[in-house]
């Protein structure tokens, strides 16, 4: 009985322990639900993560926005998220439902980079690439969108000498990249390969992303050897029924600053013969320059309704040079177009934009004059037969008014760009996704250059009773494109993303020009019919056209295991029209690879640590493509019979030998970056350290006319040679060895007291200079290549740039200056080019720029300070005239000009005594601005805003500019590489830039 109780007990204690499980279990296993909107709009969101708080447990929204979950004891919290929007964290309670509104989340929409044939999240990359947004980019009046990036991205060096309203800056990544071929970074636009800068307005622009390493620019093959620069246009809202109007106008006036210091016209007289005194007393600067009042209004509409969102604009840009005649003038209108269909599976996006720009420029000699003209000569004659149109001519070698120069010459430039581009996509499962493209860019230019009757100055209009020429260039570049995208999860936590794509380039491209003399009486360019010269001296006609084709196919893959680890492979093939029949197809492959050990460890204040590295090979196409045939053009004109004008002929001429060998300049590059932020991402940051090799680089090479040519090999007699027929060929025939350190750092917000906020970017690059390998190839020996002759007076019998195998590009080669005596004559350690020894290298060793935003309420302010280091320049100036050598010309006066005693003689050549540090710090620009509080139905931002742009510099540079010089600009069509350092006569004048402005936006 007793033993019979004890079970009954027992199975009583089993029954309520199963009892109390199931009531538990049941506890555990309540359900949640609802349904999850956006706020906005009010419509269901689907696709949402709905996760447990803590746990890898969860699910997503349907279609209609509903989620249902299943919870377990100590589940307290639920996580909502979903791209695009804020994250949302709701305690459970004794919910049963619960609802969610979620908000648009701006600064994660940025989180997106453009890759390149599409996007990824910002932490999945691993390559070097660098994203900057509206917010980031620099304020001020900036006519091209290059100079939005300036002293924003690490090795990025954006310069611009000078501040001539028609210059392009020289944009360098990483450094040099090249000798023959193009050292600057590819740009996309909206997708468009090879895209006309002129084809944006800064105004429209949404972000620009910066593909940094051969790595990330492998997927654009045979282009990415210099670095791919993406531009992103803005786009309309994707709100139904939202539209806006935003008008930003503003207005600038610029003057001339860092002018050279020169004698006055007392001081001249003091220190010249009395035959050069003329009488009078001349600024010559200040009768060219003025002050420059500049407008631009920028006009937008964007929004959207339904499927369909739009953005278009117009903008207007009057840019006034600081010396007169001097200007350029931009009307730009875009349209940027998307529309969904088909349940948004069917995407199609048009993109149109249209630019008109004209520009006139003046003759670089005025600005040359106008520092070192003898200031006591008039600027008009009091000759009344003076054929000079009443300005004074001076007589002698290298004297010309400048006045005369800037009136008595016209030239102008006229620019004509249309680019638009038509792109589908197609949702053929919720993980594959076919798209296609189609884009054109076209342009068209217009030069017309007139040199008037009365223009005295040597090679003039006047010797010629009159010169006008017109030059027009049109290129066309046609890009049909299509991919496939594949997207899943191949198991738990590993996300997979595969692209396969095939592209065809096609390019185009036109030149025609006329040169004639002899007017009756002063015309423009734009009646050559009126001269009476059309054939001989100062004359000239030519035309030119050519095609060519790239054909590619390309792949990428990329994995993300659980937003830990992350890798990446790219492979690129494109077969080319322009290169040698042996070699007209490359392979260019990549592969990157990170680790966030954030997710792995417990890192103390580091809420991301990730490791990546990175290697790519990538190529770089010809300047032109004809490089590997024997191209022949025209000779000259020879009239057999004086009497017979049917006599003259044209004989062809070969202008280079043919290379069947030519190939891609190649880049190889390895990078081992880290991206970290810390303290939840108050500060945030990269470091990127990458060494680079380039192999056969392009280059044109002097032969030996007659002689063996190695590169076309005679096809019916194996072994033997066609000879060389011209007296050049282009050839591979070189290497680059270079690397690097890139550092980036952000302090987000930080809280001043009072609700001042400060957040301080910085940025620098250490550059290990390019050094020369291996030159020579095909039996051509060339153990150095020289350039950069100085030019006249005197010193144009040497090349004072040196590129030597086995060393550092930019290196300045001359003399050193062993005293001077006495009577101010200079003592020079020899006068032999042979003997020259290095004084310098041209390329700099640093860049920085250390931006900062400041905000307090409705105020904000920003500035910027950059500079670069290590850089040597040759002062022109110092060299030419600093001395008393020249009677008829000004001498300068800068706190490196000896004054006991003064130098007496002409320059016989450069010497490490004018070779002067380019290190230097600018405040790039500063801006002010205020936020109007309004609550207008109509008006929904109303800022106001003033700013100064290149406030101050600090330098021991003591010419015009002490911005780097990557190429040299002697002949502005042709600049050189291989010969940077050079502060040319010419450089433009530099403006202070003051602005004031105003944004409106209209609901």
């Amino acid at each position: 009985m007793r033993n019979y109780l004890q079970k009954i007990k027992v199975f009583l204690m089993v029954t309520t322990l199963l009892f109390a499980a199931v009531i538990t279990a049941n506890a555990q296993n309540r359900e949640v639900s609802g349904t999850v909107l956006d706020k906005t709009m009010g419509d269901p969101l689907p696709g949402v993560t709905v996760l447990v708080k803590g746990t890898t447990r969860g699910t997503n929204t349907d279609l209609d926005g509903r989620y249902s979950i299943s919870l377990q004891p100590g589940d307290q919290v639920l996580v909502f998220s979903f791209v695009g929007f804020s994250p949302q964290e709701i305690t459970v309670g004794n919910q049963s439902v619960i609802n969610v509104e979620l908000d648009e989340d701006i600064q994660s929409l940025q989180e997106a980079v453009v890759i390149g044939y599409g996007t990824q999240d910002k932490k999945e990359i691993t390559s070097s690439v660098a994203s900057v947004g509206t917010e980031g980019f620099n304020k001020g009046n900036f006519p091209n969108p290059q100079s939005l990036l300036t002293g924003k991205v690490a090795g990025l060096n954006i310069s611009t000498p000078g501040g001539s309203p028609n210059a392009q800056p020289t944009v360098r990544l990483r450094g040099i990249s090249s000798f023959g071929a193009n050292s600057a970074p590819l740009v996309v636009l909206d997708g468009v390969i090879g895209a006309s800068i002129d084809a944006v307005d800064p105004n429209d622009i949404e972000s620009i992303d910066v593909l940094k390493d051969a790595s990330a620019a492998a997927i654009y093959g045979t282009r990415g050897a210099a670095g791919v620069i993406l531009i992103t246009t803005k786009k309309g809202s994707s709100k139904k029924g939202f539209s806006n109007v935003t008008i930003n106008t503003f207005g600038t006036a610029e003057q001339a600053t860092g002018l050279i210091p020169v004698l006055s016209p007392d001081e001249f007289r003091a220190r010249r013969p009395e035959t050069a005194d003329f009488g009078h007393n001349t600024n010559w600067r200040d009768e060219i320059l003025r002050t420059a009042l500049n407008g631009t209004t920028n006009a937008s509409l964007s929004g959207g309704f339904e499927n369909t969102t739009y953005f278009a604009s117009v903008n207007y840009r009057s840019n006034q040079g600081v010396v007169k005649n001097s200007d350029r003038e931009t009307l730009n209108t875009r349209l940027n177009l998307s529309h969904g269909a088909l349940n948004n599976r069917l995407r199609m996006n048009l993109n149109l934009a249209f630019t008109n720009t004209e520009a006139n420029d003046i003759p670089g000699e005025a600005l040359l004059y106008a520092t070192i003209l003898n200031p006591t000569m008039p600027i008009y004659s009091t000759d009344p037969n003076s054929s000079f149109g009443g300005y004074f001519r001076p007589s002698g070698f290298d004297n010309n008014n400048p006045v005369s120069l800037i009136n008595e010459r016209s030239n102008q430039t006229k620019v004509r760009n249309a680019l638009y581009s038509y792109r589908a996509e197609y949702d053929i499962t919720d993980d594959l996704i076919v798209s296609a493209q189609f884009s054109q860019d076209v342009l068209n230019t217009l030069n017309g250059q007139y040199s008037s009757r009365q223009d005295g100055a040597p090679g003039g209009g006047g010797a010629n009773n009159g010169i006008a020429q017109q030059n027009t260039y049109d290129r066309t570049n046609t890009i049909i494109s299509g991919n496939l995208r594949y997207e899943t999860e191949i198991f738990d936590g590993m996300n997979m993303s595969l692209l396969g794509g095939v592209e065809t380039q096609l390019f185009s491209e036109r030149g025609f020009g006329v040169q004639a003399r002899q007017f009756l009486y002063n015309q423009s360019w734009n009646n050559l019919g009126a001269a009476g010269i059309r054939f001989g001296e100062n004359t000239n006609l030519y035309s030119n056209a050519s095609k060519s084709t790239l054909n590619s196919v390309f792949g990428r893959a990329n994995f993300n295991f659980r937003n830990i680890y992350f890798f990446s492979a790219t492979v690129r093939a494109e077969t080319y029209s322009g290169f040698g029949r042996e070699n007209q197809t490359g392979y260019f492959p990549a592969f990157s690879a990170g680790v966030d050990l954030t997710q792995i460890f417990d890192m103390g204040p580091f809420s991301q640590f990730k490791l990546r590295s990175s290697f790519g090979i990538v190529g770089q196409l010809p300047p032109s493509p004809t490089l590997a045939i024997g191209v022949y053009g025209n000779g000259n004109r020879i009239q057999l019979d004086p009497e017979d004008l049917n006599s003259a002929w044209v004989a062809p001429r070969q202008l280079n030998n043919p290379n069947q060998f030519l190939q891609w300049e190649t880049t190889r590059e390895l990078t081992f970056g880290l991206d970290y932020a810390l303290f939840n991402g108050k500060i945030t940051g990269s470091m990127d350290y990458y060494r680079r090799n380039i192999q056969d680089l392009l280059f044109e090479v002097g032969v030996n006319v007659g002689q063996p040519n190695p590169f076309n090999p005679r096809a019916d007699q194996p072994g033997q040679f066609f000879p060389y027929t011209a007296n050049t060929i282009w050839a591979n025939i070189a290497g680059l060895n270079s690397a690097g350190f890139e550092f980036l750092m952000t302090a987000n917000d930080i809280n001043l007291g009072g609700g001042v906020t400060w957040t301080p970017t910085a940025i620098f690059t250490i550059y290990k200079r390019a050094r020369i390998q291996d030159i020579g190839a095909g039996g051509l020996t060339l153990p150095e290549i020289r350039r950069g002759v100085p030019g006249a007076p005197g010193v144009n019998n040497a090349q004072v740039i040196r590129n030597i195998e086995g060393e550092r590009v930019g290196d300045i080669y001359g003399p050193r200056l062993e005293g001077i005596l006495e009577n101010g004559t200079t003592i020079l350690s020899t006068t032999s080019p042979n003997e020259f020894e290095r004084l310098g290298n041209a390329l700099p060793t640093g860049d920085f720029g250390f931006t900062n935003q400041f905000n307090y309420k409705n105020w904000d302010m920003n500035f910027l300070l950059r500079g670069s280091w290590g850089h040597q320049m040759l002062n022109s100036f110092r060299l030419f005239y600093e001395g008393d050598g020249n009677a008829t010309w000004n001498s300068v006066i800068t706190k490196n000009t000896p004054t006991n005693p003064v130098i007496s003689n002409a320059p016989e050549q450069i010497s490490d005594f004018y070779i002067e540090k380019g290190d230097f710090v600018r405040l790039d620009n500063l801006q002010f601005g205020y936020n109007v509080p309004t609550k207008s139905s109509a008006i929904s931002n109303l800022r106001f805003y003033a700013g100064v742009q290149n406030l101050f510099t600090i330098s021991n540079f003591t010419g015009v500019d002490p911005e780097v010089r990557w190429v040299d600009t002697l002949d502005p069509l042709n600049p050189d590489q291989l010969a940077p350092g050079i502060e040319r006569r010419s450089t433009y004048f530099i403006p202070r830039i003051w602005t004031t402005g105003l944004t409106i936006t209209f609901k």
